[in-house]
């Protein structure tokens, strides 16, 4: 069961998982990342669930619900397994019946059975109306389900089912409307029920249940009880009242925010839900959506490729799947027409196939597994976790300043410090009421609770969130697909891309431009009256049937259809170009046993049986080099079998070469002749038999060109200036990848194109891990690779410190995706078990889409750092005065409606405005953001600091001596707090609008560089200036605040303009290279060194300590 050699290639790469901790090879960092805070999770893929829940536990959160809505629901994720356990354990029971059932009917020596009639199984077919199906849709399911092959045999196998289906065997179905929509209607639709989306009013029911705003809620309500009692209702609900309405508008503006996200993921899930393959209709291939398979279709498999419905195989060679989905058994299971059932949602291990859809959607047994759990796509990011705990620390700090404000308050107010707006005290022990002095309390109390909720950074994490949505949304329209949140982030820190050849870095628009046969350069190659008769004939007929293609041969003026990878349709195009009949070949020969094309051997055989049942032709195809290393003898120009002596051979060895040179990729097809008699007749000794490979005829050597793509020289010099290092890992010959990587730019010139730069993949795989790890740091093309090579070379970069980008589309590209810190698939040439184990898909399969995803990556850590520093400085300047001013006077210039307002501006529309900046150019001209780099920089820190002290400065002197500067000693006292009051909060509100635009570029001079691009921006700063004017004009009563002049308004706009120049002089201030944090942290180890615990160490005698 764990052989490897017998496991899953797909599923291997768990079994050996660095984080999940099953193998003795630790990476550096995830081993640092043990002995780190909670909060320190680099690398989040599969992290345990311990891990996951330290850091939940250690976060300050003030609504839960809110707060961890996008990671993984830890208990839903339980519910899951559980679910899948009991379906794996029905699974595990109908095989063990069937495997008892198959067991007992052979002992029994009982006649065959002929097919049976309609008239003597009724128990199995049901007389449907006419132009309906002859067999209920409940029976068809449940003989799939069950895996009955009895009841399979009393239909007549498969092929009376495929009549009974109306469906050809080899053209499939129809696959007109009609017929389409009546195959729904019998048998369903391949969908499964999904749950509903979260409707907005459950957002609102999430917002609902932040803490603080309960608090907040219940004060409002006390507040607004005692108001009415002791001033009326007409005057006495506006305190109680305001409070309530600012909370509900957060709420509400909360709610629309989350609800908006949700809506992107949904969309995006879907999409990443949306499998296309090709099914065999009308004849010929074509491409749909998994979700409109239907019953009776005829569906082409290869390794690689997810089972998209239940059904029955109709031909197969070497096939085995892989049905750990539902079976939890790791080892694949082999099919064939005595164990013909395949099961929805599994993989395609090894071989290839066709299979019949015998039951789709919710009837069968992956319908109702994918029906009967809740999707959880929630994932912590690493950026997630980390500002979890940046939230937590702040949130502390602002918590005991809250703590600290309740209390002076209190004090002050109880030993008659406080004072009303005209000078009275505001409690006299003995003679104020028991109702106002309660009313005083709940002031002071909702004033603290208010300094909590501006304090305690609620929004930090959800803007990870907010950014991730926004960028994966328009990854999409640059033609990329995540599947991994994580990977969006990780992407920005990523220091080298492995990446593919074929496809990611040329076109993969392969067409055979030059042939060497019978040691010539044919020219032009598909000149079919240069090569000899019987050459020709064994040519066509080894490329006609060793092939996962096919040619469709229509009426149309474009008569030829060729299907299939670009390889194979190349070398199919050049054999109907040189008089290949592709149907008659493959009537007139048979397949007697595969060897699927392996991306280990480089190649691919076939073992066929001639009509006259004498002779049979195994017909070889691969790597050029490889297969020709096998090849006795070639055919000559006169069509005699010669033999290959040592000068022969390296004639066709420079004629590989010398394609090779000029960027080809070479592909030899060969031959051997067998006798019959030496074939195995016993079907399972054929299903083993090893097709000899040895002692092989050369027929031809092929040269395939495929273009660079237009723009990936630019798109290799991009990520160079951006410290992003391109290594090509190709399975091509050396010579080809060289000669690609000197036309991509990923090798400068000739003088790069030596060793270790250019290496071959057995050659780095013979290294000691030692060589390894120093070699691979300078490896910049790596040919004739194994997947197993590009595992290793994967590691070894990850251990020499590197974040690794990792391009893949084959299925044992599955292991070097999931080691990977990013892993990229290939949407378009990519199998499904490639995209599965990736962590984002590149639709387009284009390498300058991997680098604009580069760009992306860059953008959202950016963004993030750009929302901290405008956070940060709110937060430090609300906080450092109220609790100045709390300790001085007793009162605070700032009351809890206005900092639910400013709340509202930092928190969520400030990450709107500032997730949302779409990434520069400037992003690329800057080193990777190192994944154990502080949050916060020193250039913010500078920042921060800087506009912090300013506002601060400003604010505190117009507090303290607000009413002298405005000259308001003569006004009447309440009115003269009052608009002094009124022009703090207004100058601090106008303060955060000026710095948003700071904060858009926290390290360049140019603030306002692209800023009218980004829409979403201007209208958040617009809204902001315009819902700030309706509060002082309009909404005076429920903030506590009188109308301003316009000379004042002039003071505000003033007072926040300043922060501008104040920002480009800042800018000029140099920063310590050294972290910041690191400093900080010296010092608390200084102050409070930690006792290390060491087992190995002997302590030191008594008189020593």
């Amino acid at each position: 069961m764990k052989e490897a050699s017998n496991s899953s290639p797909y599923r291997r790469h768990r079994d050996d998982d660095v984080e999940a901790g099953n193998n003795a090879y630790v990476h550096e960092e995830d081993h640092k990342e043990t002995t780190c805070s909670p909060f320190d999770i680099y690398r989040t893929k599969d992290a345990s669930v311990d891990r996951l829940k330290k850091w939940r536990q250690a976060a300050l959160v003030l609504n839960a619900s809110r707060r961890f809505r996008y990671t993984l629901d830890l208990k839903k994720e339980e519910e899951k397994r559980e679910t899948i356990r009991k379906i794996r354990a029905h699974a595990q029971v109908i095989r063990a019946a069937y495997l008892f059932k198959d067991g007992a009917k052979r002992q029994k020596e009982t006649s065959k059975r002929a097919a049976p009639s309609q008239s003597d199984t009724p128990d199995q077919v049901k007389t449907a109306a006419p132009g309906q199906y002859d067999i209920d849709q409940e029976k068809l399911a449940s003989m799939t389900r069950e895996h009955d092959f009895e009841a399979l045999q009393h239909l007549g196998g498969v092929k009376a089912l495929a009549q009974i289906l109306k469906t050809d065997i080899d053209k499939g179905i129809p696959g007109d409307e009609e017929d389409l929509l009546k195959r729904k209607n019998s048998f369903g639709s391949n969908t499964y029920p999904r749950k509903k989306g979260r409707g907005f009013w459950s957002f609102v029911w999430d917002a609902c249940r932040d803490t603080t705003l309960i608090i907040l809620m219940v004060a409002a309500a006390a507040s607004l009880a005692l108001g009415i009692k002791s001033e009326g209702i007409k005057e006495g609900w506006y305190d109680g009242g305001s409070i309530a309405l600012a909370v509900l508008i957060v709420i509400t503006v909360t709610a629309i925010s989350d609800y908006k996200q949700s809506l992107q993921f949904q969309s995006l899930n879907e999409e990443k839900q949306n499998i296309h393959l090709e099914v065999v209709r009308g004849g010929r291939r074509v491409e749909v959506s998994i979700f409109e398979i239907v019953v009776g279709d005829v569906i082409p498999l290869k390794i690689g490729c997810q089972v998209p419905a239940d059904g029955i195989l109709i031909s197969s060679q070497s096939l085995s799947v892989d049905e750990s989905s539902l079976t939890g058994e790791v080892k694949p299971v082999t099919k064939d027409l005595k164990s013909p059932f395949l099961m929805s949602g599994c993989k395609v291990a090894d071989g290839y196939g066709n299979m019949m859809v015998a039951s789709v959607g919710i009837n069968t047994e992956w319908g109702l597994l994918m029906a009967s759990i809740s999707e959880d796509n929630g994932e912590e990011t690493p950026l997630q976790v980390r500002l979890n705990g940046v939230a937590t620390f702040i949130g502390i700090v602002g918590l005991s300043v809250a703590v600290l404000v309740l209390i002076v308050l209190i004090v002050r107010y109880f030993t008659g410090h406080t004072t009303n707006p005209d000078g009275s005290v505001q409690f006299i022990a003995g003679k104020t009421k028991f109702s106002k002095s309660i009313d005083g309390v709940i002031k002071i109390f909702t004033v603290a609770v208010t300094i909590v909720v501006v304090a305690v950074p609620e929004g930090l994490p959800l803007a990870v969130t907010l950014t991730l949505a926004y960028s994966m949304r328009k990854m999409m329209a640059d033609k990329a697909l995540v599947r991994r949140l994580s990977a969006c982030e990780t992407m920005g820190s990523a220091t080298t891309i492995c990446s593919d050849k074929t496809g990611t870095l040329t076109l993969n628009q392969m067409t055979v431009v030059e042939a060497f046969i019978s040691l010539k350069k044919m020219d032009p190659p598909d000149n079919k009256s240069l090569l000899p008769p019987t050459l020709t004939s064994l040519l066509v007929e080894g490329i006609a049937q060793n092939t996962t293609g096919s040619v469709f041969v229509s009426e149309g003026p474009a008569n030829v259809e060729i299907s299939g990878s670009p390889t194979e349709k190349a070398i199919l195009q050049w054999g109907v170009n040189i008089g290949m009949d592709f149907e008659g070949i493959r009537k007139a020969t048979s397949i007697l046993h595969a060897f699927p094309f392996n991306s280990e051997k480089k190649r691919g055989g076939v073992a066929l049986k001639l009509s006259d049942d004498t002779e049979v032709h195994v017909h070889w195809k691969g790597a050029a080099e490889i297969v020709l290393a096998s090849c006795t003898r070639y055919i000559n120009e006169d069509d005699l079998l010669v033999p290959m002596d040592e000068d022969k051979s390296e004639v066709f060895r420079t004629a590989i070469e010398d394609m090779a040179s000029r960027s080809l990729r070479c592909v030899a097809i060969a031959y051997r002749p067998e006798n019959f008699e030496n074939i195995p007749h016993v079907e399972e000794e054929l299903s083993t038999w090893q097709i000899p490979d040895d002692d092989l005829v050369l027929l031809a050597i092929v040269g395939l060109k495929d273009p660079c793509r237009p723009g990936v020289r630019e798109a290799v010099r991009l990520c160079t200036n951006a410290g992003v290092k391109v290594r090509m890992v190709t399975g091509d010959n050396i010579q080809t990848a060289r000669a690609i990587a000197l036309e991509c730019g990923i090798l400068e010139s000739d003088a790069d194109t030596t060793a270790p730069n250019v290496i071959e993949g057995k050659d780095f795989r013979a290294l000691s891990d030692e060589e390894k790890l120093e070699v691979a740091e300078k490896i910049s093309v790596m040919g004739r690779s194994s997947p197993n090579d590009k595992l290793l070379l994967v590691r070894a970069l990850r251990k020499r410190g590197h974040v690794v980008g990792v391009t893949g589309d084959g299925t044992n590209d599955a292991p070097a995706l999931n080691e990977a810190d990013i892993g990229l698939s290939m949407g378009i040439q990519g199998t499904e078990v490639a995209k599965e184990s990736s962590d984002i898909i590149i639709l387009d399969d284009n390498f300058a889409s991997v680098v604009k995803v580069v760009r992306w990556g860059r953008s959202v850590y950016a963004n993030i750092q750009k929302f901290i520093q405008f956070q940060l400085t709110v937060n430090a300047a609300a906080l450092v005065i109220n609790v100045v001013a709390a300790v001085s006077s007793g009162d605070v210039p700032l009351n809890a409606v206005q900092l639910l307002w400013v709340n509202l501006i930092m928190d969520t529309l400030g990450a709107l405005a500032l997730a949302t900046e779409p990434p520069t150019d400037h992003l690329m001209h800057r080193p990777p953001v190192g994944r154990r780099e502080p949050l916060i920089t020193n250039i913010m820190w500078r920042n921060l600091l800087i506009q912090a002290a300013y506002q601060v400065s400003v604010l505190l002197v117009l507090n303290f001596q607000g009413e002298n500067i405005l000259n308001l000693k003569h006004d009447n006292p309440g009115h003269a707090k009052k608009l002094k009051n009124t022009l703090i909060f207004n100058a601090f509100v106008i303060c955060q609008i000026f710095n948003e635009v700071n904060a858009r570029k926290p390290d360049e001079m140019n603030v306002f560089k692209g800023v009218t691009k980004n829409r979403l921006f201007m209208l958040i700063v617009g809204l902001t200036i315009v819902l700030q004017v309706i509060i002082i004009f309009f909404l005076g009563k429920f903030f506590s605040i009188v109308r301003l002049s316009w000379k004042l308004w002039l003071v505000s706009v003033a007072i926040g303009f300043v922060s501008w120049p104040l920002a480009i002089v800042g800018k000029m201030i140099p920063v310590p290279e050294t972290p910041f944090s690191d400093h900080l942290s010296r010092l608390f180890k200084s102050i409070c060194p930690r006792k290390k615990k060491n087992t190995n160490v002997v302590p030191p005698p008594a008189e020593n300590h």
